[in-house]
């Protein structure tokens, strides 16, 4: 599941809306909604982001992290190492051979690591 389906899905199941009554009201069909919560979806275009958000009436604070959620939601990701030095490509393979190991506890450890790591550049 992604970062964004995993926030739909908490909204829309603490407001008691199924599945299908969602999609009806979004034009999508409950199969794509499914799809979309499980992240075996690209995560919706910036319309259907903003579709998503008004049927929810969702207040602004929420309506930003979902948009941000969404940027950062994509089921198969890939990384580009062409250029970079043989430690970030072996770093870059690491991760993705082994990511399925690491517990919610290690994935925060990591990145909160990386955030700080990220802050302290220019």
């Amino acid at each position: 599941m992604t970062p964004f389906a995993a926030k739909v899905r908490e909204i829309r199941k603490a407001r008691g809306i199924s599945q299908k009554e969602m999609a009806e009201a979004l034009g999508v069909s409950p199969a794509y909604l499914s799809a979309l919560e499980h992240g075996h979806r690209s995560p919706p275009n910036w319309v259907m982001v903003q579709k998503i958000i008004g049927y929810l009436n969702v207040i602004w604070d929420e309506a930003d992290e979902l948009q941000r959620l969404a940027e950062l939601s994509h089921p198969r990701v890939v990384i580009d190492t062409a250029g970079l030095s043989p430690r970030a490509t072996a770093l870059a393979n690491l991760v993705a051979q082994r990511i399925g190991e690491f517990s919610e506890a290690d994935l925060l450890r990591i990145e909160d690591v990386l955030n700080e790591m990220l802050a302290s550049k220019p």
